[in-house]
């Protein structure tokens, strides 16, 4: 008796995936962000970058590493852990707390950057401002971001945008970046072809 073949969900309803962000465009957007701080802060001048992990650290690092190859200036880097200031964490399981590592010389009186892969409801920056205000007093706050996708639940904002994607709610964006997941590539998750 021969079994019935599999399954197989028909075309029209397979979630689609498109990449929004191939590795050069990541690069490209990376390198334009850089420029954006150094003219915005006038050349980093006591400015601190301070990555929200996952993502953010690495790509406040490459931010970093830019500023410097563009103008030759040192820019301090840090990362900050929003564990315990979520809204969420008796929705979720248990998060292992990370480090939070700020750089030798603080963030007071700095102008500090918060750097995050996508903006989306604005809760995770909201936490890292609660996490901020708890180590240290900086001069003024900033936020850059590789995607903002919009469907803001609290009034934030970046001043440093790699890209807009307009996204349904439905519909989930995935950053991948090499430091992380051995790639750079974000991808649109969502909807059916």
């Amino acid at each position: 008796m021969a079994c019935p073949p599999a399954a197989h969900p028909s075309p029209e309803r397979q979630p689609s995936v498109k990449v929004i962000l191939a590795s050069a465009d990541v690069q490209r957007v990376v390198d334009r962000i850089a420029h954006q701080i150094l003219e915005k802060t006038q050349g980093a001048a006591d400015t601190v970058l301070l990555g929200i992990p996952t993502r953010g650290a690495p790509l406040a690092r490459r931010l970093a590493a830019r500023i410097s190859t563009f103008e030759d200036v040192d820019v301090p880097v840090g990362v900050l852990d929003i564990t315990l200031y979520r809204d969420d964490l008796r929705r979720h399981a248990t998060r292992a707390v990370g480090p939070t590592q700020l750089p030798p010389g603080g963030i007071d009186g700095k102008r500090v950057v918060l750097v995050d892969d996508v903006l989306f409801s604005g809760r995770t920056v909201r936490a890292a401002l609660d996490a901020l205000n708890d180590v240290g007093r900086p001069a003024s706050v900033q936020l850059a971001v590789l995607v903002d996708r919009g469907h803001r639940q609290l009034p934030i904002r970046a001043d440093y945008v790699g890209k807009n994607i307009p996204t349904a709610l439905a519909e989930s964006v995935k950053v991948t970046l090499v430091d992380t997941d051995g790639a750079d590539e974000v991808r649109l998750y969502g909807g059916t072809r």
